[in-house]
């Protein structure tokens, strides 16, 4: 799996800017969802945030699966 994959990168002719990770982005969407559920009141930011890198890892697994076809 590419972990170096960025999410929001910029160039001009000097410089290339990377912004951030593929995954990062992907886990912080997640993270929103886990939020705003209000069944997930309650439970530790730790474990959140273990979860929405865990949906990231998958959503970038299947992402190549599918660039790869």
């Amino acid at each position: 799996m590419k972990d170096d994959l960025r999410a929001f990168p910029t160039f001009d002719d000097a410089e290339v800017y990377r912004g951030m990770t593929l995954r990062d982005y992907f886990a912080a969407a997640a993270l929103q969802g886990l939020i705003a559920n209000k069944r997930h009141i309650g439970i530790d930011c730790v474990t959140m945030s273990n979860w929405a890198y865990a949906v990231a890892n998958a959503m970038l697994i299947e992402r190549e699966k599918k660039v790869n076809k």
